[in-house]
């Protein structure tokens, strides 16, 4: 599981537009410092890497953060939500502010912006867990592949996933809302290169959609380090090279390949079975 991160200050919420009341802050207007960084780390895919924290937004995703012990540094609040929130998450934050519903949705990127979010502070990058079952994902691009990997790997008993340069980030806001909250369990680490896993003390497994071992007929080693790979070129030769095993996945209806997401659930389910 990940641990709660250490906190750290908060841009000045106060400036143009703020007003604060009995703890809260309220923003009324667009030229407010807070806001625009709110903005950024809603819709830049690396500013979370600039500030420090992310964006969390919707209750789905606010409840998946505090279930699994992460205290969020500010909740934010649209004006009409405010009065639903102090019955309950509010209190959750150490510091909330209210935002202007107009102004509330101008900072996400979404068609139907949600009323609640939460900004979480990052932990220092961590490094490597040598023994911990991994998901090495190799340039996988897709912000929404990541996070349905993201998905699979806390699903199937996977603490650890190891993203390599190339690989969308997975702290960027698209791949927190795929993640759907698994990031909040799980040790990640970014911007890797490939001679980075020589850290890793596990057998890297390899999947290819004509060559190996049939998935659904091997003896799979636990723990293990599955690589997933880009889309279109899949794993690199570097880490082929470097695997264990190299599996395939039984396609009896003739498909070509499947989707990384959809071959990582069922290599990732495997193992899990395997286990039990």
């Amino acid at each position: 599981m990940a641990r709660p991160p250490a906190l750290s200050p908060l841009p000045q919420e106060r400036g143009e537009g703020a007003q604060r009341h009995r703890g809260e802050t309220f923003i009324t207007s667009r030229d407010n410092a807070l806001l625009k960084d709110l903005r950024r780390l809603a819709q830049d895919s690396d500013a979370h890497r600039k500030q420090g924290r992310v964006w969390v937004e919707g209750e789905h995703l606010c409840s998946a953060a505090l279930a699994r012990g992460w205290r969020p540094a500010l909740g934010v609040f649209s004006t009409s939500y405010w009065p639903l929130a102090l019955a309950g998450i509010a209190q959750a934050a150490i510091k909330n502010v209210v935002i202007d519903d107009g102004l509330m949705k101008g900072i996400s990127d979404l068609p139907s912006p949600a009323p609640l979010a939460f900004v979480i502070d990052l932990p220092p990058a961590p490094a490597l867990l040598p023994d911990a079952p991994t998901v090495v994902l190799d340039r996988v691009q897709d912000a929404g592949n990541v996070g349905s990997i993201l998905r699979s790997a806390a699903a199937f008993g996977f603490a650890q996933v190891a993203a390599l340069k190339g690989t969308a980030l997975p702290w960027s806001p698209k791949v927190l809302r795929a993640g759907m909250g698994a990031h909040f369990g799980l040790r990640l680490v970014e911007g890797l290169a490939a001679d980075d896993l020589a850290a890793l003390q596990v057998p890297l497994l390899v999947t290819s959609s004509h060559e190996g071992e049939l998935l659904h007929r091997a003896h799979l080693p636990w723990p293990c380090a599955w690589v997933m790979g880009h889309e279109g070129q899949g794993v690199s030769p570097e880490l082929a090279a470097r695997a264990a095993m190299a599996l395939r996945i039984a396609q009896p209806g003739g498909e070509e390949s499947l989707n990384v997401a959809a071959a990582a659930a069922i290599c990732l389910h495997a193992s899990a079975a395997g286990r039990a």
